[in-house]
């Protein structure tokens, strides 16, 4: 017997179910941006490496799908090349492009080689799948989609504000409860100072991010092993733990950060963007210091949404990056960008149970197909439903009613219609209605108020 084929770990097919389903979440993330005046762009699936890499820093850049040269990769290389070289300098030889890691990086590169076509500030949402050559594990994927916000060309904090109402309107549309943590990479610039450690941030950032999954002691040994001082360690706890509101903990690190003018600038900067939240989100918005978001390019404020109800890991996250396309020649254009994890809010959406049903169920109406003449007779029926917009199937085949009543159940229509002799001689429908089992005789346009109602 010939073994079943199969996918890639940390891949997955959607059936029509779940493309409803996913379509649901996209549609839905588009209608909040679009609202905010966001415009969709695309960018292709694989981009030069050169674009690429050193984007992401070292963690990143091992984790990016890199594409084999077309023809023969190898020329030009010895074996004594292959046995000797390190596999970072083969892969260079050989490959000269990847997949992309992110939306960003490629937004980025898209803004400095359209940039003479954009309008400033420019305003862009980007619904594609990525690619990580991660450990597959539950809620992380090999390959997922995001759904990204940006805007470049603008300085004001007023982006931020409005990337967070963006955040929550899309989280109560969906009816997920979440808590939306903010922090700035400029006030953990300014922690790294005062404990005297300023050119260890990425080292420490690196390391409080990791704060929720491996705990305060991992932590601290992960900032041993990066060489801080234990005495750089021992200022660093209390600030890791700070608590008490919002405003209690910028009032508190505005005496903690007294010297330094740059974690002050950050420290103004959440306030700000607090303040203007204040009273405008259903969902709950906290000042976190352990949020540190990884990636490199970020400058400003940062942010994070964690789903209160499901475990896993962050929903959506983002932040400021003040000098990103600097990296492709357009030095000093600033911007700001979220980015919704797809594949997560739909395994949340699926284990609470939230989806509407008309988001999942495609077809609602089915005429039964007992013949030709029977079936002449529906056709400007259903093509009327369709008008109506009512998602309507005709089924193809004149076989036992048994069955087709199955096929309709199978795909949970609600209503099915029957035309047989007697209602074509009266010129009315049979209408089922396949949840509650109730039949009635009506004439075509009475059922198609029915089935729209």
């Amino acid at each position: 017997m010939a073994q079943k084929p199969g996918i890639p770990k940390g891949t997955r097919d959607f059936g029509s179910v779940e493309m409803a389903k996913r379509n649901y979440i996209f549609d839905t993330i588009k209608e909040v941006y679009a609202l905010y005046g966001y415009q969709q762009i695309e960018t292709p699936a694989m981009e030069n490496l050169s674009t690429l890499m050193g984007k992401y820093g070292e963690e990143g850049d091992k984790l990016l799908f890199k594409i084999l040269n077309s023809g023969d990769f190898l020329h030009g290389m010895t074996p004594a090349d292959i046995e000797t070289s390190s596999l970072q300098r083969i892969a260079s030889h050989i490959c000269e492009k990847g997949l992309r890691y992110d939306l960003t990086v490629p937004f980025a590169r898209y803004v400095v080689q359209h940039r003479e076509e954009l309008q400033m500030p420019f305003k862009r949402y980007q619904i594609q799948p990525v690619w990580r050559a991660d450990r597959p594990q539950k809620g992380r994927y090999r390959e997922f989609y995001q759904c990204d916000a940006d805007v470049v060309g603008s300085d004001s904090l007023l982006n931020e504000v409005e990337l967070m109402q963006i955040v929550d309107t899309v989280f109560t549309k969906f009816g997920i409860r979440v808590q939306i943590k903010i922090n700035n990479r400029k006030i953990l610039s300014g922690i790294a100072e005062v404990i005297g450690e300023p050119e260890k941030i990425v080292a420490i950032t690196v390391a409080i991010d990791k704060l929720d999954k491996i705990g305060l002691d991992a932590v601290n040994d992960e900032l041993r092993q990066a060489g801080i001082s234990e005495e750089a360690i021992q200022k660093l706890q209390p600030i890791i733990n700070l608590e008490g509101s919002n405003t209690d903990k910028l009032d508190t690190l505005r005496d903690v950060l007294a010297e330094s003018a740059l974690g002050q600038k950050g420290i103004e900067e959440c306030r700000y963007i607090l303040e203007a939240l204040s009273g405008t989100l259903k969902n709950e918005i906290q000042l976190d210091l352990t949020l540190a978001r990884g990636l490199n390019y970020y400058t400003g404020a940062i942010f994070e949404v964690k789903a209160l109800d499901v475990q896993i890991g962050s929903i959506t996250g983002g932040g400021r990056y003040d000098n990103l396309t600097g990296i492709f020649g357009l030095p000093g254009l600033s911007g700001v960008g979220i980015s919704f994890g797809a594949d997560r809010i739909y395994d949340v959406l699926n284990q609470l149970d939230l989806y509407p049903k008309e988001a999942v169920n495609a077809t609602r109406l089915l005429f039964i197909n007992f013949g030709e003449k029977e079936t002449a007779y529906c056709l400007p029926i259903a093509a009327e439903a369709r008008r109506r917009g009512i998602r309507t199937e005709v089924f193809p085949d004149s076989v036992k009613m048994k069955k087709q009543m199955a096929y309709a159940n199978a795909k949970a229509i609600p209503f099915v219609a029957l035309a047989g002799d007697n209602e074509m001689a009266e010129g009315k429908i049979t209408l089922k209605n396949m949840l509650t089992g109730e039949q009635q005789l009506v004439k075509p346009e009475e059922m198609l108020d029915i089935v729209e109602a």
